[in-house]
């Protein structure tokens, strides 16, 4: 694949192909929030942690109660102590702390205050780390075939069964992606 501009899959979603064995990302859905010339940035929607928002990010406990589950999520191997935040927006919210990934989803400034964000209307789902590829190494697992690039929904980032997230974007694309969405965990076993 080219490093042209045309490459690049900001905002939309990398799904791990059934190949895709590293344990950091087998049966991840990850969406990418950057990728430019330095590298890319996303965070893995499906990966619920045990951890409520409100023992990290007390602030933020009110509008995550709103978007089922209300838990942290593990976005990803780098920086695990970073949190990230994406938040539903006003159609109209642009600039600032704000900056719209896919349809009203952006990502939100944690450091300021909910009540201090008018282009947050509601829910917000937080990532502990975040998934990052280096310049070119994103480009080529999408070559090697270790990933699916599909069109993000804006519900996505805020699937309230993020476990079936997976399942649910391969078999909405139908045809032999679709198909997929059944194949075994471990194929050896069935």
């Amino acid at each position: 694949m080219s490093d042209s501009a045309e490459a690049r899959v900001s905002g939309r979603l990398l799904v791990a192909t059934p190949q895709l064995l590293d344990p950091n990302f087998a049966r991840t859905v990850v969406l990418v929030l950057e990728h430019d010339e330095p590298g890319a940035v996303g965070v893995v929607l499906n990966r619920p942690l045990q951890v409520e928002v409100g023992e990290i990010l007390d602030p933020w406990a009110e509008l995550a109660a709103g978007v089922p589950p209300p838990v942290v999520f593990s976005g990803g191997p780098v920086s695990p102590d970073a949190v990230i935040g994406l938040a539903r927006a006003a159609p109209t919210s642009d600039g600032g702390e704000w900056r719209t990934v896919v349809g009203g989803v952006g990502v939100v400034d944690l450091s300021i205050a909910p009540a201090d964000q008018p282009a947050v209307l509601g829910g917000v789902r937080l990532f502990s780390g975040y998934a990052g590829w280096a310049p070119g190494q994103l480009e080529e697992e999408m070559g090697d075939g270790g990933w699916f690039v599909l069109d993000a929904l804006s519900t996505d980032a805020f699937s309230p069964d993020p476990e079936r997230l997976w399942h649910d974007v391969l078999q909405r694309q139908g045809g032999t992606v679709g198909m997929l969405a059944s194949y075994p965990p471990s194929p050896t076993v069935n």
